[in-house]
């Protein structure tokens, strides 16, 4: 096979990096059961932090980015898969420790690949992403904790963000009434056109005086930010309400009290999409993304760039001006 292109990620220094396109082999690439040929990626909040060394995201020396990937086995060694099946890999150590979707080719091990669901495009698995795999992982433990419509409504923090505005979506095609908590008001069109029944602006929130129980609104909660939002929102659960923490986009601290776990038996959720709890449940995921949770906007969710001007897209995520997913086209 002849070289193709890559883009690597090389830790200079404690604090900066050096992110380039190179030219790979197949052999130079880190081992694995399943080889891919690479047609999608996208581009992360955590793929920006790592491209500019804005974050200590690496976890070895060198690697090829892109946490996430979509595309077709070329050969396998593992009988799950076999030549030409449609299969995409996020999370795990994919690029960060494992060189990653930022190239023509992949070769992943094949407990981190998993099969295309049926009636969803190569395309469409890098629309959602580890965005999407990170909404739906926080959905559906938040309803095996009990969370259901009927119980009331549902606020989503960071809502334009890529895990916030398809939390919100997949939360509406459930029938939640979602409420989109925002800094960004001249977005609120597109929150309600996703799915959002109210929009609530940060700037209306007093977050220097968060009470210990303050009124109860929500049923449940998913929270990007961390800090006093997060704080806020436990202030403000309902009896038996259920909080998904999947970010910290704001303040990685936290500063509350017991009273809304044990006075209202709130519930704090931890989602982890880095390291899926199981094959099945990754899978299950995968499979409610492409049906009940299925946003009907998808297309208009995210916009595609070409390989060749990947590095232009960074700056937007580290300034926090991104209100779309990107897909990385890896053909164009």
């Amino acid at each position: 096979m002849d070289k193709f292109k890559a883009y690597r990620i090389t830790q200079v220094d404690k604090s900066s990096v050096k992110a380039e396109f190179v030219e790979c082999a197949l052999e130079e690439l880190d081992p694995g059961e399943v080889t891919i040929k690479v047609a999608y990626s996208d581009v992360n909040y955590k793929d920006a932090l790592a491209a500019t060394g804005k974050g200590r995201i690496l976890l070895r020396e060198r690697c090829i980015g892109g946490i996430d990937l979509s595309g077709t086995v070329v050969s396998s060694s593992d009988s799950r898969f076999a030549k030409g099946d449609a299969v995409l890999g996020v999370g795990h150590e994919i690029g960060v420790k494992h060189d990653g979707g930022y190239a023509e080719y992949a070769r992943l091990p094949a407990a981190w690949v998993v099969k295309l669901p049926k009636g969803m495009t190569l395309w469409e698995a890098m629309a959602f992403g580890t965005a999407g795999y990170t909404a739906g992982l926080a959905i559906n433990k938040m309803e095996l904790n009990g969370l259901k419509p009927a119980n009331g409504p549902v606020v989503v923090d960071g809502a334009t963000g890529g895990v916030g505005s398809i939390a919100v979506a997949a939360l509406a095609k459930l029938g939640y009434h979602v409420v989109a908590l925002t800094g960004k008001e001249a977005e609120s069109d597109w929150l309600k056109k996703l799915g959002a029944r109210e929009i609530l602006l940060r700037s209306s929130l007093d977050l220097s005086k968060i009470r210990p129980l303050d009124k109860a609104t929500w049923a449940g909660a998913v929270d990007n930010l961390g800090g006093e939002v997060l704080a806020w929102m436990a202030s403000t659960m309902k009896v038996n309400g259920v909080i998904a923490s999947i970010g910290m986009a704001a303040n990685p601290a936290f500063s509350s009290t017991v009273m809304p776990f044990i006075l209202r038996g709130a519930s704090l959720l931890g989602i982890n999409s880095t390291d899926a709890p199981s094959p099945e449940l990754e899978r299950r995921v995968w499979e409610r993304l492409g049906g009940d949770m299925r946003p009907p906007l998808l297309k208009e969710m995210a916009r595609t760039i070409a390989f060749d001007k990947l590095p232009e897209a960074f700056g937007d995520f580290i300034a926090g001006s991104v209100s779309r997913r990107v897909v990385v086209d890896m053909n164009a």
